[in-house]
């Protein structure tokens, strides 16, 4: 089974200082034969005067109940620039990694069936930290296409096309919420997200990243009475994610096989 390497290009997101990380990832994809280039992640604390000009400090505290963290600056930041550098490439394909993700053995075949079934999806994650409520677009052999009703969160592993990066890309800023929260609005962006589950990567930063985790800062959630804005904007989410997906016959479901598997091999 051979990923196309012509169309597909890799990017693996790394703080430098993270060298245990990079070690970690860099033997995982060798492991798998893949090509890849290693991206230097936005250092949200170095930077954080500049990314907080580039941001809504008050829409995102308004729309996350939290405060704005130097490091959600720097996820949000780096992912965008290597969106900018894949634009600039001669890729059709973007498979984005964050330095903590932990690979299934079955990635390899998850990566090459998402491939072949590239009409299907417009970015395409295959982990999660919450997967909320799926609709099942059909099945990929032994996998599920799915849309999600409710929230779908974490950057950590997934796939985008050229054109809907580059077609996203002037409304993603300012930064008014966490990237994937903001990625989750594709009823707004018009896009297909979808995930390809059973999942075939999971990440595991131990709880210490030092991009968003306590390695960096604490999440400082206000206190219940004052996040009544995001509680409210959080239910209206999902309605305005279910009328998309009803709009765009993604709802009612389907169990039906969207490709032949055959090909695949």
């Amino acid at each position: 089974m051979k990923i196309p390497v012509k169309t597909v290009g890799i990017w693996l997101i790394n703080l430098p200082k993270d060298t245990e990380r990079r070690v970690s990832m860099e033997t995982q994809l060798t492991d798998l034969g893949l090509s890849y280039r290693v991206f230097e992640a936005v250092d949200g604390k170095a930077r954080h005067a500049e990314l907080l000009d580039a941001a809504d400090e008050n829409a995102y505290q308004r729309n996350m109940g939290s405060t704005l963290l130097p490091g959600k600056l720097g996820v949000f930041a780096s992912h965008l620039e290597v969106w900018k550098d894949f634009t600039e490439s001669d890729y059709e394909f973007a498979l984005i990694l964050e330095d903590d993700v932990v690979f299934h053995d079955d990635f390899l075949e998850a990566l090459q069936t998402a491939l072949s079934a590239e009409d299907h999806w417009d970015l395409i994650r295959f982990n999660s930290i919450r997967a909320k409520i799926p609709v099942s677009q059909g099945t990929l052999g032994k996998y599920r296409l799915n849309a999600y009703i409710g929230p779908f969160t974490g950057n950590a592993t997934y796939l985008i096309k050229k054109g809907v990066a580059a077609r996203l890309l002037p409304k993603l800023g300012p930064q008014t919420r966490a990237l994937d929260h903001e990625l989750n609005r594709f009823f707004i962006h018009d896009y297909r997200q979808r995930g390809l589950e059973p999942f075939s990567s999971h990440p595991d930063d131990g709880n210490v990243s030092t991009i968003t985790g306590v390695g960096s800062e604490k999440v400082r959630k206000f206190p219940r009475h004052q996040r009544i804005p995001h509680y409210r904007l959080k239910a209206a989410n999902y309605i305005l994610r279910f009328f998309y997906l009803l709009r765009t016959d993604a709802i009612p479901g389907s169990k039906k096989p969207l490709l032949d598997t055959e090909k695949t091999d």
